[in-house]
């Protein structure tokens, strides 16, 4: 008998071994039913698991500003900015096991993102990190009521209107909306559908967003959030589907001297040890008597606490607010018109801050030409225009110093989801 053949027989149990010694059963035909049960419970636990995520690709073109490529004051201050040339901007795979309808359903997720907008997460992506964990849960169902969904992990926010995955947003480049949110929480959360017109969230995190509130904030502070959605029924006519969100998050501050830096706001939030933020949020999709046109609004106000931005001379009042308006057009199967308008008002909280102009206010206008000719891909035509109300935000002089007001994008964006 071989080596193998004894690691077998040890896994074996008394019952198997004792008819094997009489001939009733050969140790092989139980070795092989053993490793077929094995094999069965294997593809019964990842039956229900799908595989799925997207790779984004881009060309990007902004004249007048290559003279500086790290970024800087060349680029507008919205999340995942990118300078001139080609770009790789993420790739994105997520195993996923959704709750079943049974009452105590059980599931996961686990979503990657990788490439360079995986540093602006937000989440387990360390400054300068290509990798970033974006959801890592498990999905559990309670029967209480109608049923509760929790899940227990790191998980997206739930607040914003647009989403970190670019296929599933209306334009290429993130809002203003989109850049003063955080993005990503390590907590637990749970949802629960009143009925078929409303539902609620609610859930507590970590203080920081994807970090170890151990080793970088004080263990007992949190962050605590609620949202509440509301369904228009089909008895609303034209307005059938149209869906109304508001929200808000709380989250304490942390022991750093420097205070609590919102992700992808687009300066540094400098503040008195153990501060935090404040943001409420409030959005709507609603459809149109013309069935091919559907409209959308967002609102978010960003309050840093007792934080200081660039300049600022009231550390007490550091907030920033932004108002957008979005317009989709389905002109035919394949080709929709997105276009999408921002107004953003800052005091003192580091975006477009100098310290001439320690507040700003900004505008965008962004048009947006989705043809989906290949199966599978997004394909989007993009140009953007940016505006500063005070002083010079955009380009960059011989020395570096940002010298003009506007700035202005044109990008073709290629994504392809699997």
């Amino acid at each position: 008998m071989n080596k193998q053949h004894r690691r077998n027989q040890m896994k074996f149990n008394k019952w198997t071994t004792g008819l094997a010694a009489i001939g009733v059963v050969s140790l092989a035909s139980a070795a092989q039913a053993q490793e077929t049960t094995a094999m069965s419970q294997v593809q019964t636990a990842l039956a229900n698991t799908t595989l799925s995520g997207y790779v984004d690709t881009a060309a990007t073109w902004r004249p007048g500003t290559d003279q500086r490529v790290s970024g800087g004051p060349n680029m507008p201050a919205y999340a995942f900015s990118k300078n001139d040339g080609f770009s790789l901007n993420a790739v994105d795979i997520r195993l996923d096991r959704p709750l079943d309808e049974s009452q105590w359903a059980a599931g996961y997720r686990v979503e990657m993102m990788l490439g360079p907008d995986a540093a602006g997460l937000g989440g387990f992506a360390g400054a300068g990190t290509d990798t970033a964990i974006r959801n890592a849960y498990v999905a559990l169902r309670t029967p209480v009521g109608n049923g509760i969904d929790w899940k227990v992990g790191v998980w997206d926010s739930i607040l914003g209107y647009e989403n970190t995955s670019s296929s599933l947003d209306p334009n290429y480049t993130r809002s203003y909306g989109y850049t003063i949110l955080p993005r990503t929480f390590t907590g637990v959360l749970a949802s629960y559908k009143l009925n078929d017109m409303l539902s609620v969230q609610a859930g507590i995190a970590d203080s920081l967003s994807g970090t170890d509130p151990v080793s970088t904030g004080i263990e007992s502070q949190k962050a605590y959030m609620g949202a509440v959605t509301f369904t228009a029924p089909d008895s609303a006519g034209w307005m059938q589907g149209a869906t109304f969100t508001a929200g808000v998050i709380d989250s304490a501050g942390n022991s750093s001297a420097t205070g609590t830096a919102i992700p992808g706001t687009g300066g540094t939030k400098v503040g008195s040890a153990g501060n935090g933020y404040t943001i409420f949020h409030a959005d709507a999709t609603i459809p149109t008597p013309a069935t091919a046109l559907k409209v959308g609004a967002a609102f978010d106000y960003d309050d840093l606490h007792n934080g200081a931005g660039t300049g600022s001379t009231n550390p007490s009042n550091d907030n920033t607010w932004v108002i957008g308006g979005y317009g989709s057009y389905q002109a035919t199967d394949k080709l929709s018109l997105n276009l999408r308008g921002e107004y953003v008002s800052s005091d003192g909280s580091g975006l477009y801050d100098t310290a001439a102009h320690p507040g700003n206010a900004a505008e965008e206008l962004t048009a947006t030409a989705q043809y989906n000719l290949w199966a599978n891909v997004i394909s989007r035509l993009e140009f953007r225009w940016d505006h500063v109300e005070h002083g010079n935000a955009f380009g960059a002089n011989s020395a570096g110093a940002a010298f003009r007001d506007n700035d202005f994008l044109l990008a073709l964006n290629l994504i392809y989801q699997f």
